[in-house]
C-alpha cells in the first residue's frame, strides 16, 4: 500500500513528462554515441545534440519529476492530516527499502550517463569542429584558412586556449558572448582578430617551438611568374637568417628577439603604426627607439600601454593565413597545377579573382565563363589545343577565390594583415624603417636587409645569366626608391599588382 500511494505521487503530468523526458533524452544520448563510435560520423550540429541539448533534457526530466510529485503531495496534505510534512525513510519498511534501492540505482545510472556526456561534451568543445564549423557562416573564412595552414592538425584550443583551468574558464566566458552575438546575429564582418586577449605565445607556441632548437639559416626559394604573355618566370634563392634567442648557439637573426626584453607602443589596434620601442640591457636598463616621423612626448609614453614583444607580433597569422592571388598563381604554376604555356594565364586570373562578387557561387560562375571566353576570343588555337588545361586552370582558380575570398563575411585575401616579410604589409619595417632612433641619435632600428636574410641568387629578366648578385634587384629598375619606399607601398595600393612593377 505504501509502494502504490508513493508511486501514485508520480501519476501526475509534470512527473509523466519528466520522466519520459529523462528516459528519452537517455536513450538518444546512448543511440547517438553508439552512432559515432561505430559509423565514425562526425558533425557539428550532432554533437551539440548529443552532447548539451539530450543531456539537458535528461537533466531537466529528472527535476520535473520531484517537482510534480510533490505537488501531489501537498495537494493530499490539505485532504488527509495524517500525512506528515516530510516523506519518512523507514528502512525496516520493505517497500521503502525497495523505493531507496530503486532511487539510488537509478540514480547512478543516470549520474553515469549524465558523467561520460560531460566528458565527451568537454571534449566536443575542445575540437575544431565545435570552433570552427558549428557556426559555420560566421567561422568559415577562418576554418578554411585553418584547414589549408601548416598547423591544420593541431586543435584551435590549442593555440587559442593553452593548458590549465583559468584559461579554460576564460575562453568560455568569451564563447558565450560570442554565441550569443551569433544567435542574435549582431556580430560584425568581418570578425575582428581579438589580439588583446590572446594568451601570450609562451604559454602556447612555445610548447612546441621553443628558442632553444632555433637554428641559424634556412634556405629558401621563391618563385614568381611575370604577368605577361609568357608568364617569364623569376626566382630569388635566399638564406633567411632565423637565428635564436641568446642562451642558444646562434644568438643572433630574427629570432634575437624572443631571447630579449623588447616592449613597445601601438597607436593603432592592428599594431601597424609604432612609435616607440623599447629594448632591455643586461644591466637592466632600457633603451629606446623613437619614430622621427611621429614621436611620442614623454608624457603620452608614460600613459601608453607596452606591450612585451612576442611570437604573435611577427607571426601574427601563423594558422589562419590567407595568401594573395598573384601568391596562390606562382605556387600553382610552379607547380605545375595551371599551365604556363596559357598566354596571360597569371594576368587573367589575378584580375578575375580580385573582382568585386557578392557571393561566393557569383564568383565561381564567372571564373568558369570568362576564363574560357578569354582564350575563345584572343587565342582560338590555344583554346582548342589546350581545352584540357584551360578546363584545370579554371577549377584551380576557383579553389584559390574558395581558400581566399569569404563575401558573405566582408573577408578577402588582404582583410587581415599578415606581418611576416614586408611583401603586401609593412610587417618588418614597422619597427625596421632607418626612422626609429635613440634621443642622441647614435643608435638606429636598422632596415639594411641583409640583417634578416642573405642573396644567394636570382633570377630575372634584368640579371645577365650567371650573374651573382648581392643585394635584392627590383624587375623594374627603380633607382632609390628601393630603399626609400616600402614594398606594401606599391604592392598593396589598391590591392594587387599585376603589372609586376609596381605602381612607380
Amino acid at each position: 500500500m505504501a509502494l502504490r500511494k508513493t508511486a501514485g505521487y508520480l501519476w501526475n503530468p509534470i512527473s509523466l513528462i519528466g520522466l519520459l523526458l529523462a528516459f528519452l533524452g537517455t536513450g538518444l544520448i546512448i543511440a547517438f554515441v553508439a552512432m559515432e563510435i561505430i559509423t565514425g560520423f562526425d558533425h557539428p550540429y550532432i554533437g551539440l545534440l548529443t552532447y548539451f541539448a539530450f543531456p539537458g533534457m535528461l537533466i531537466f526530466g529528472l527535476l520535473l519529476v520531484p517537482v510534480g510529485a510533490w505537488r501531489v503531495r501537498n495537494k493530499r496534505r490539505t485532504e488527509d492530516e495524517e500525512i506528515p510534512p516530510y516523506p519518512r525513510m523507514d528502512f525496516n519498511d520493505p517497500h521503502k527499502r525497495k523505493l531507496f534501492l530503486f532511487f539510488v540505482t537509478a540514480s547512478i545510472i543516470f549520474v553515469l550517463i549524465v558523467s561520460v556526456a560531460s566528458i565527451l561534451g568537454y571534449e566536443f568543445t575542445e575540437s575544431t569542429t565545435f570552433c570552427g564549423e558549428l557556426c559555420h557562416t560566421v567561422m568559415e573564412p577562418e576554418h578554411t584558412a585553418w584547414k589549408n595552414s601548416p598547423h591544420a592538425r593541431v586543435k584551435c584550443v590549442e593555440c587559442h586556449v593553452g593548458p590549465g583551468a583559468e584559461w579554460y574558464v576564460k575562453a568560455k566566458i568569451s564563447g558565450l558572448r560570442q554565441v550569443w552575438a551569433v544567435a542574435t546575429n549582431s556580430y560584425p564582418a568581418p570578425i575582428a582578430t581579438p589580439i588583446e586577449h590572446l594568451r601570450p605565445a609562451r604559454d602556447t607556441c612555445e610548447h612546441c617551438h621553443w628558442p632553444e632548437k632555433f637554428y641559424a639559416g634556412r634556405q629558401k626559394v621563391f618563385y614568381h611568374y611575370a604577368p605577361n604573355k609568357e608568364n617569364t618566370p623569376r626566382e630569388i634563392n635566399m638564406l633567411i637568417n632565423i637565428g635564436g634567442a641568446p642562451k642558444s648557439p646562434h644568438a643572433k637573426g630574427i629570432h634575437w628577439h624572443i631571447g630579449t626584453e623588447v616592449y613597445y607602443i601601438a597607436n593603432d589596434r592592428k599594431r601597424l603604426d609604432i612609435p616607440y620601442i623599447a629594448v632591455k640591457q643586461k644591466d637592466g636598463s632600457f633603451v629606446e627607439y623613437m619614430s622621427t616621423d611621429k614621436p611620442l612626448t614623454r608624457e603620452e609614453i608614460a600613459k601608453a600601454k607596452k606591450r612585451l614583444m612576442d611570437c604573435t607580433d611577427c607571426h601574427n597569422r601563423p594558422t589562419h593565413i590567407y595568401k594573395s592571388p598573384s601568391q596562390e598563381m606562382d605556387e600553382h604554376i610552379v607547380s605545375g597545377l595551371i599551365d604556363p604555356s596559357l598566354p596571360f594565364i597569371k594576368k587573367v586570373a589575378v584580375e578575375l579573382l580580385e573582382k568585386p562578387y557578392k557571393t561566393k557561387e557569383e564568383a565561381h560562375a564567372a571564373i568558369a565563363a570568362k576564363l574560357p571566353e578569354y582564350y575563345a576570343a584572343n587565342y582560338p588555337d590555344i583554346a582548342r589545343a589546350k581545352a584540357a588545361a584551360i578546363t584545370q586552370a579554371v577549377e584551380k582558380v576557383k579553389g584559390i577565390y574558395a581558400r581566399n575570398f569569404f563575401p558573405r563575411m566582408n573577408v578577402s585575401w588582404s582583410t587581415y594583415p599578415n606581418h611576416i616579410g614586408h611583401f603586401y604589409t609593412p610587417g618588418c619595417f614597422r619597427c625596421h624603417d632607418d626612422k626609429h632612433k635613440t634621443a642622441d641619435g647614435k643608435k638606429t632600428i636598422s632596415k639594411d636587409c641583409n640583417m634578416c636574410h642573405t642573396m644567394i641568387g636570382q633570377i630575372q629578366e634584368n640579371i645577365p645569366a650567371g650573374k651573382q648578385v648581392k643585394d635584392f634587384v627590383h624587375p623594374v629598375d627603380i633607382g632609390d626608391e628601393i630603399r626609400k619606399t616600402n614594398c606594401s607601398d606599391c604592392h598593396m595600393a589598391g590591392g594587387e599588382d599585376v603589372t609586376g612593377a609596381g605602381k612607380h
